[in-house]
Formats: C-alpha cells, sequence, structure tokens
C-alpha cells in the first residue's frame, strides 16, 4: 500500500490536516509532530472501520501533498 496524501494547514500552535481521499478523516494537534501522530492513527482507524463496515478502501489518489503512512 501506498501511503495517503495529507493536506496541513495552520501555523505555530495551531495545525490542523486532513486527507483528501479519505472523507472525513481528520486531526488537530498543537505541534506538527503531535498532529503527524494523530493522522497517522486517524487513518488507520477510518480504513479499520470501512473494512469493519464492508466498505471499499479508496486507493490513494491525491498528489502533491505530505505523504504519511497509516499506523
Amino acid at each position: 500500500m501506498t501511503g495517503y496524501a495529507v493536506v496541513v494547514e495552520g501555523a505555530e500552535g495551531s495545525y490542523s490536516a486532513y486527507v483528501p481521499d479519505l472523507p472525513g478523516c481528520v486531526a488537530a494537534a498543537e505541534t506538527r509532530d503531535e498532529l503527524h501522530a494523530l493522522i497517522r492513527q486517524a487513518i488507520g482507524m477510518h480504513v479499520e472501520s470501512l473494512r469493519h463496515h464492508g466498505e471499499p478502501v479508496p486507493e490513494p489518489a491525491a498528489v502533491d501533498a505530505e505523504v504519511v503512512q497509516p499506523a
């Protein structure tokens, strides 16, 4: 599996991220390091939930952003 592209927004002290290929998969944190850990966890949980509910898991398709592997 290749990684999902993650869009990171914010400035010092407040960051958020979302995954264009996984609508609803988001995270927010005070630091970029914390944000990276949280969005990895969010991607893993999102994919797990899709599988659990028998829904298709989208292949990574977005480009030109930070790429993060699920935990």
